[in-house]
């Protein structure tokens, strides 16, 4: 791979440990994609945040590059195991708290954005329609590129922090024009009438292209959240982090439509929903903000849930970032879903957060949640945002 003379500069440690080991990272990376060289980043964003994933040794690691490590773009965060403010009430124990605000200073310390989203998208991380980002978390990899057209790999946190530390990353995969061309048709026949469908048809389609780019037709209408949910879906289910939607997405027109065709019908969109969910009936935590909540999502809760109580033996969360979480206060939200006894979960999620052994059964409007909160052995259900409160007023599922 080719360097300039500062590149090589920062290989040899001219510029600090942090810099050197971020080049070492970057290069490493790059030969064994055959990058011919490095390009700049506009922005990055940085998986491996909760203390859960990362334990000790990571920590260590974040330490040791903290000590002279500064980043040179704007750099934000993947959720942290926790909510950095608010965790006692969220059941965390004062262990784990003290290890994951270590892990939080590190990353201070770097000059990075202490947001801890999954969506840095709506909280000012913004990328232009084409520029080049260095991004983690694969629902918002598959966004950036997908919904905004910016260009990025799914980075590793070790890649992402280089990038951040260096301000460039290797031209290889989705940065290049000819890796973006999209493999196969994804012929969308049924309708899609409700948030968790999309999670659904992120399910089929995921099963159906197997790890190749989709090509999107058939859909008519979609709204942001509903492009957040496929997003999260499909690359968890078995696409590469980009997608095109006919008519709907950026640069769908200009690509040319894959003769290799698959559809997904009603049937198809059923099956989604059977094998997401499980036989079970009784909820003892309710979990929506995977990806974490809009500012939309959260007034519709406000609506469904105002006048209400959550069940005394059940758990419902609200996780979003922190920044709209300082909207919803401004807008009542916040006070309605509280007085309900709803908690806000700011900074975390169901995916990173310690919450094995502690819930038997979730209900969530996020296929993404479902797939890794069975991780954490829980059963899932997955449905609408109407049908999620209602269980967490009755400790019930219900779908009719």
């Amino acid at each position: 791979m080719e360097l300039t003379k500062q590149e090589q500069a920062m290989l040899d440690g001219k510029e600090g440990y942090a810099v050197r080991k971020s080049m070492e990272i970057l290069v490493a990376l790059g030969e064994i994609f055959d990058a011919k060289n490095l390009i700049d980043v506009g922005s990055v964003q940085v998986a491996g945040v909760s203390y859960h994933n990362l334990g000790d040794a990571g920590l260590e690691f974040l330490d040791s590059l903290a000590k002279d490590g500064k980043v040179r773009v704007l750099t934000t965060l993947n959720p942290a195991g926790m909510d950095l403010e608010n965790w006692q009430q969220l059941g965390i124990t004062a262990e784990f708290a003290e290890k994951q605000n270590l892990v939080i200073d590190a990353f201070q310390r770097m000059g990075i954005l202490v947001s801890c989203t999954c969506t840095p998208y709506l909280i000012g991380n913004l990328p232009l329609y084409g520029e080049h980002i260095a991004w983690s978390e694969s629902s918002a990899v598959t966004f950036a590129n997908s919904v905004l057209g910016a260009r990025t790999n799914r980075e590793g946190g070790p890649s992402a922090l280089a990038a951040a530390f260096v301000g460039k990353t290797p031209c290889y995969g989705l940065h290049l024009d000819e890796n973006r061309v999209p493999e196969v048709h994804v012929q969308v026949e049924t309708e899609l009438s409700k948030l968790s469908d999309w999670g659904a048809l992120g399910y089929a389609v995921g099963k159906k292209a197997e790890n190749q780019i989709p090509y999107l037709t058939g859909i008519k209408t979609a709204q942001l959240d509903e492009l957040k949910s496929f997003c999260a879906s499909t690359v968890t289910y078995g696409t590469k982090p980009l997608f095109y939607i006919k008519g709907i997405t950026p640069g769908a027109d200009k690509q040319v439509q894959p003769k290799e065709t698959v559809t997904i019908k009603a049937e198809d969109i059923k099956n989604a929903y059977d094998s997401i969910n499980d036989n079970v009936e009784e909820i003892d935590f309710v979990c929506v903000g995977c990806p974490h909540c809009s500012i939309k999502e959260i007034q519709e809760i406000a609506d469904l849930i105002e006048g209400k109580k959550v069940k005394g033996d059940v758990e419902l969360w609200v996780a979003t970032s922190r920044t709209v979480k300082h909207l919803a206060d401004k807008r009542g939200y916040t006070a309605i879903i509280e007085a309900a006894g709803g908690k806000f979960a700011c900074d975390t999620c169901m995916a990173v957060a310690p919450l094995k052994g502690r819930f038997k059964a979730l209900a969530t409007t996020s296929a993404k949640g479902c797939f890794y909160s069975r991780h954490n052995l829980m059963k899932t259900k997955m449905g609408s945002m109407k049908e999620c409160i209602k269980a967490a007023v009755s400790g019930k599922w219900n779908s009719n």
